[in-house]
C-alpha cells in the first residue's frame, strides 16, 4: 500500500470548501478541513465576532456573501442556527447558487438531509454532519474535535463521503437515521446543555450561602458523577446516589424548603428529583415505600408553593 503524501494538500480528493455562517462551529470546522489539506475558498459572516473568527482561524480566506461562497465551493458547510437553515437553503436555490455534483453539508443536530431538499433538487449532494461537542469558536476546539463523535446522515451511496469528512476533521462518525435525528439531538441537549444548567444553578446555591469558590466544591463530585454515569450501561442506575435513591423524603423536603427563594432552581430540583425517583424505582434501586414517600414530599412541596396572582 502506498503511503499518503506528507503534505495534506497533496492528497487525492482535496476539495474547495465554503463556509456559510462563520460562527463558533463553522470557522473551527473550516480550520480543521484546512489542516486536512482542503482549500477554504470563502466564508460568510457579518457580525464582528464572525469577522474576527475568519481572520483568526481562517487567515487569508475571503469574506463573501453566502451565494458567492456557494458558487465557489465544491463542499459547502452550512453552519447556521437550526431554524435559519431551511430559509437559507431555499434562498440560495432562488438565486441559483447550487449546482449539480456539489456537496451540501449542514451541521445542525436536529435535522437530517431532508432539510436540504432544494439543494438536492438543483443536483447537489446532501449530507448532515453534526459534531457532538460544544464549541468556543477558538483554536482550542481543534484538539477537542479529535475526541468527538460526529452524527452523520446521508443516502447510502454517499454515506461514506460524510463518514470520511468526519474522520478527516478528526472525529469518529456515528451513523444516525434520518428519522432519528431529533431524538439524537434531544439526547445531546438533555445530557449536555441541561447538565450545564444544573451545575450553574448548584453554583448559585453555594454562592448564595457564602461559598466563594463553588467550582472547588462541585468539580470533583460532578466529574465523578458524570464519569460514573457514562461508564454505566444505557439507562442503568447503578451509579445513582443521594437522598432520592435512599428514600430520604425528609431530606428531599428540606432541600425544597431551602430553595424557596430560588424559584427556577426549585422547579428544576423538583423535576429532576421526580425523574430520579422514577428511574431508581424502575431500576430496582428504590423500594415502593421509599418511592411513595419521596413522591409525597415532592407533591406536598409543590402544593405548598406560593401561587402567582392571576
Amino acid at each position: 500500500m502506498s503511503a499518503q503524501p506528507a503534505d495534506p494538500a497533496q492528497r487525492p480528493g482535496r476539495l474547495a470548501v465554503g463556509i456559510v455562517g462563520a460562527g463558533r462551529v463553522g470557522a473551527v470546522l473550516g480550520a480543521a478541513l484546512r489542516e486536512a489539506g482542503h482549500e477554504v475558498v470563502g466564508a460568510s459572516g457579518s457580525s464582528a465576532e464572525s469577522v474576527s473568527r475568519i481572520e483568526t482561524l481562517l487567515p487569508g480566506v475571503p469574506r463573501l456573501d453566502p451565494d458567492e461562497v456557494v458558487r465557489r465551493a465544491e463542499l459547502v458547510l452550512l453552519t447556521v442556527p437550526d431554524d435559519a437553515l431551511e430559509p437559507l437553503v431555499a434562498g440560495l436555490a432562488t438565486v441559483g447558487a447550487w449546482r449539480a455534483g456539489q456537496l451540501a453539508a449542514h451541521c445542525a443536530g436536529r435535522h437530517g438531509v431532508g432539510i436540504l431538499a432544494e439543494a438536492r433538487a438543483a443536483g447537489a449532494i446532501p449530507l448532515a454532519i453534526h459534531p457532538a461537542m460544544t464549541f468556543t469558536g477558538t483554536s482550542l476546539d481543534l484538539a477537542r474535535l479529535r475526541d468527538a463523535a460526529f452524527a452523520v446522515t446521508a443516502a447510502a451511496p454517499v454515506l461514506p463521503i460524510a463518514q470520511a469528512l468526519a474522520v478527516e476533521i478528526g472525529g469518529e462518525p456515528v451513523v444516525i437515521a434520518e428519522e432519528d435525528r431529533v431524538a439524537y439531538h434531544a439526547a445531546l441537549v438533555h445530557g449536555g446543555n441541561h447538565v450545564v444548567t444544573a451545575v450553574a444553578q448548584a453554583s448559585a446555591m453555594l454562592a448564595r450561602i457564602g461559598v466563594e469558590e463553588p467550582a472547588r466544591v462541585l468539580g470533583p463530585l460532578t466529574r465523578a458523577s458524570i464519569d460514573g454515569a457514562l461508564g454505566d450501561a444505557p439507562g442503568a442506575v447503578s451509579t445513582l446516589t443521594g437522598p432520592v435513591v435512599r428514600g430520604d423524603s425528609g431530606t428531599v423536603a428540606a432541600h425544597l424548603a431551602s430553595l424557596a427563594g430560588m424559584p427556577e432552581a426549585l422547579a428544576a430540583y423538583r423535576a429532576m428529583a421526580q425523574a430520579t425517583a422514577d428511574l431508581a424505582y424502575a431500576g430496582g434501586r428504590l423500594a415502593a415505600d421509599g418511592y411513595a414517600s419521596v413522591i409525597a414530599a415532592l407533591s406536598l412541596s409543590e402544593s405548598a408553593a406560593p401561587q402567582e396572582d392571576r
